[in-house]
């Protein structure tokens, strides 16, 4: 049975008393949640090593991390230094990251497998922009940046990742993949993982959709039979409606 997530990356938004003050409300929410659903935020680096103090059953995780171990590498977070503060996951290959600042699908690679070495677990992104779908490329493009993304990862790695699919053409647009459009490409995907490693792996591998989610549309997208859980955006800034997309199963 895969693990049904909604995780909430909050991006560059919150100083820390009010990142402090949401994760509070949100902790205390899912207490009261009445679905399964794992419950993961995502604050800025910042937030970290306080939020960890603040929170049990909501996980943690950053919104990125670094392909080297250490070094000389301004401005850079290790794996290690996550780990250190009680980080347990990572988003990695994000399309803001792709898009404003060239993480290509090799670098994302060494990214996943260093992250895996130190004990994260990545959610790994992938995604199309709007010319890309349009142009009938959106399989290939998804195809190419989860095969080398991915690549030589062992049976053991994928076990511990999550894949969030993110149509780029509907983030923070107000657009949404309709739930027709979600499941066939998280179908889509999850055919790609058996072609890749085995059907073990694509039947236990939780995948997320992450474009504009929110309340009132998270049931439609989860009812899905593919459609494990979403990533969240500016939804994930206000706990309550956090909670809601969390109880839309």
């Amino acid at each position: 049975m895969r693990k049904r997530i909604v995780a909430g990356n909050w991006k560059m938004n919150t100083l820390l008393k009010d990142g402090m003050e949401l994760a509070k409300a949100v902790e205390k929410l899912e207490k009261e949640k009445t679905s399964d659903a794992l419950m993961i935020i995502a604050p800025p680096y910042t937030h970290l090593s306080r939020i960890k103090e603040l929170i049990q059953g909501v996980k943690l995780s950053a919104q990125n991390c670094s392909s080297a171990e250490e070094g000389a590498y301004t401005g850079e977070v290790s794996p290690d230094m996550l780990k250190s503060v009680g980080v347990e996951y990572v988003i990695l290959g994000h399309s803001e990251r792709r898009a404003y600042y060239g993480e290509d699908n090799e670098l994302l690679n060494r990214k996943t497998k260093l992250a895996l070495s130190k004990g994260l677990k990545p959610i790994f992104c992938c995604g199309e922009v709007l010319e890309e779908r349009e142009g009938g490329k959106l399989f290939d493009v998804i195809r190419e940046q989860i095969t080398v993304g991915l690549k030589d990862l062992s049976i053991e790695d994928m076990a511990k990742v999550v894949i969030a699919y993110e149509p780029v053409w509907a983030i923070g647009t107000g657009v949404v993949a309709s739930p027709e459009q979600a499941q066939e490409m998280h179908k889509f995907i999850r055919g790609l993982l058996v072609e890749l490693f085995n059907d073990e792996v694509a039947d236990n591998m939780t995948i997320l959709y992450g474009g504009s989610c929110k309340p009132s549309n998270a049931a439609e997208l989860f009812a899905n039979p593919d459609v494990d859980g979403g990533l969240i955006g500016g939804a994930s800034l206000k706990a309550e409606d956090f909670l809601g997309i969390v109880n839309a199963y």
